[in-house]
């Protein structure tokens, strides 16, 4: 387009400057400018056509809810446990319930015939027993022949002795405890503790002795304060010495033991 312009001001020139000009000229002149707009290179119009993009559709991912394990609860079954059933007695003849078991030691209660109770205990060397008799608030030790048993004795614990358990003593032990031995006798000697009448019930001896070769758990015992020896048979031929102890005995209960200085065989 810049090109033509010169060309079609020179034309005007020309014709502005012959204005009397014949028609012919006019018509050579629309011929030369149709000649040369045929000539003419068309610029091309660009018409911006918008093809849409395929619209993106996201994918939904779904994450699964955790599922939870529920936690078992166990509930326990409860098992009774069957209560024992401790042998039961019923005494046959008037006898004494002791606070030991033999004759030797001091005097509990006195029992009856038609006397119920319970056994909760037995001695590791002697066939006495531990009861609970139903008159009594306390428990004591009788002597199997004179109760008869309903039960298993066998399925019973031993009981201990402690002897300071059982009331108090204001005297204390026997003092100067001695042992001599003669061939197979053992002489103990001890001095007299003195006790009021009132309170004296003597001495008590608790002893492990050899006889026979049997390996003896031996009690005696003395009523009263005056009698402060005693001789016993003890011979060799035990697995275990011999050795015993000494106690002073009043109403109210025992006192600490002495040990008794055993000889040996």
């Amino acid at each position: 387009m810049k090109k033509l312009l010169p060309l079609v001001l020179l034309i005007a020139s020309i014709l502005s400057c012959r204005l009397p000009a014949a028609q012919g000229q006019a018509t050579a002149v629309a011929e030369a400018l149709s000649a040369t707009a045929a000539s003419w290179t068309a610029t091309p119009t660009f018409t911006l056509t918008f093809t849409p993009t395929e619209a993106f559709t996201p994918t939904l991912t779904l994450t699964p809810t955790e599922t939870l394990t529920p936690t078992l609860t166990l509930t326990p079954t409860v098992t009774a446990t069957p209560t024992y059933a401790f042998p039961t007695v019923t005494v046959n003849k008037q006898a004494h319930c002791r606070y030991g078991p033999s004759v030797a030691y001091l005097h509990a209660a006195d029992l009856y015939a038609g006397d119920t109770g319970t056994v909760r205990g037995r001695f590791i060397y002697s066939k006495w027993l531990y009861v609970k008799f139903d008159k009594l608030n306390y428990f004591c030790w009788v002597a199997p022949s004179v109760v008869d048993v309903v039960g298993d004795i066998s399925q019973i614990a031993y009981k201990e002795l402690n002897l300071q358990s059982i009331g108090s003593n204001m005297y204390g032990p026997p003092r100067n405890v001695q042992a001599v031995r003669d061939g197979n006798q053992v002489t103990i000697t001890w001095e007299r503790v003195e006790m009021t009448e009132d309170d004296d019930r003597g001495y008590l001896l608790e002893l492990f002795v050899c006889q026979n070769g049997a390996y003896l758990w031996w009690t005696d015992s003395y009523p009263n304060q005056f009698t402060t020896s005693y001789t016993v048979k003890d011979e060799a031929g035990c697995p275990l010495p011999s050795s015993g102890k000494l106690y002073t005995v009043e109403k109210h209960g025992f006192s600490q033991p002495a040990v008794i200085p055993w000889p040996p065989p």
